[in-house]
């Protein structure tokens, strides 16, 4: 079974902890995207999983067995690195096959398992070539297929379309969750690219400094993120950060003030805050409307992407650009006025101090 349990994980080099206190539960046949900035700790913490780095402490554990102590072909793993690893000097077809030689399985079942992952990533021409006279994407499938033939409990993918150009990476994209579907095989991903994380995953753990911020669906972590670090890094373009403060309604209803006439709804509940008490509100690009109720948005510029458009700009008495978008062609010449508020349910208050969302009224979107 492919099930992992992560319990108390912690990793130094020397003086330098690249992991704190890692907890995490991967069920059997989950896609979960590991997703951060350079430096995060999540090609670490994938390492550790495959039995390439040891732990400082803690445990793990695949299909309720300890394997701390075991090597990495104890584990019934199998790694796709960014590299591809590909030998040169071998056929694909010798690729494939080598780690099943060394492990000494018969001709029979070998070109059996090389045969069903040649027929599922659409690589039987290109069994009899070397690695040099195939692209970045089809050595890439080979490079998954070398996985695949070793049937392993868990698959870990570590920054593997890195080195492909876009189009191929969306093609590419689509051909690991197409197999992931096909074989209901635990899959880890590690990626910086958070369009990857989104669009692939069943769970998405987001790392800083070596720390899980946050372990969601896609959607739970874009609705309702747990901090400030995990609001900005997903979601493209970024969450628009607002200051602001607490407001609190004749009807205990939470209203936040941005210096504007108008004043933001919000779902915070009111035993959380108090009046007067600074906050930061987060509104995504998407989540704008045009309104005339709304606050005053002065064009910069805009960028018009043909089936949408974002529009560049400020908000009196805050610092920072807000970008707005806006479905469809939409031209607002630079100095213009428009009226925007982020639709019901969309804002995010976040406290300054500890970066942490603010507690929402039970029922709150």
């Amino acid at each position: 079974m492919g099930d992992l349990r992560l319990t108390n994980l912690n990793k130094s080099y020397g003086a330098v902890a690249a992991l704190h206190d890692v907890n995490l539960s991967i069920d059997n046949g989950e896609f979960v995207v590991f997703v951060g900035p350079s430096g995060c700790g999540k090609s670490t913490l994938l390492r550790i999983i495959a039995g390439l780095e040891d732990i400082t402490s803690g445990a793990i554990a695949i299909g309720g067995r300890d394997v701390g102590a075991l090597s990495p072909a104890e584990r019934k793993i199998a790694m796709v690195f960014q590299s591809y690893a590909l030998y040169p000097h071998m056929s694909v077809r010798k690729n494939l096959a080598f780690g099943l030689e060394n492990l000494k399985f018969k001709r029979a079942e070998i070109d059996a398992r090389i045969a069903e992952a040649a027929r599922m990533l659409a690589i039987e021409p290109y069994l009899d070539r070397k690695p040099r006279q195939l692209s970045g994407g089809q050595r890439q499938r080979v490079a998954i297929g070398r996985a695949i033939v070793r049937e392993p409990a868990i698959f870990l993918f570590d920054e593997p379309l890195s080195n492909l150009d876009a189009a191929l990476r969306v093609q590419t994209r689509a051909e690991i969750t197409k197999l992931h579907r096909q074989m209901q095989t635990t899959m880890i991903y590690v990626t910086h690219d958070q369009v990857e994380a989104m669009t692939m995953a069943d769970k998405i753990v987001v790392l800083r400094a070596g720390r899980v911020e946050q372990v969601g669906t896609p959607l739970e972590l874009f609705d309702f993120p747990a901090n400030l670090f995990v609001a900005g890094f997903l979601g493209s373009p970024r969450m628009n950060i607002l200051k602001g403060r607490i407001v609190i309604g004749d009807d205990r209803r939470v209203l936040v003030d941005v210096g504007q006439p108008a004043l933001l709804e919000s779902d915070v509940d009111p035993a959380s805050v108090s009046a007067g008490q600074e906050v930061l509100a987060g509104i995504r690009p998407a989540h704008f409307v045009v309104s005339e109720e709304g606050l005053p948005f002065e064009v910069q510029y805009h960028e018009s992407l043909g089936t949408e458009t974002y529009v560049y700009g400020t908000l009196q008495g805050q610092a920072e650009q807000v970008i707005v978008h806006q479905p469809g062609h939409f031209a607002p010449a630079a100095g213009a006025v428009l009226k925007v508020m982020p639709q019901e349910g969309r804002l995010h208050v976040f406290d300054p101090a500890s970066e942490l969302a603010l507690a929402r009224r039970h029922g709150g979107h």
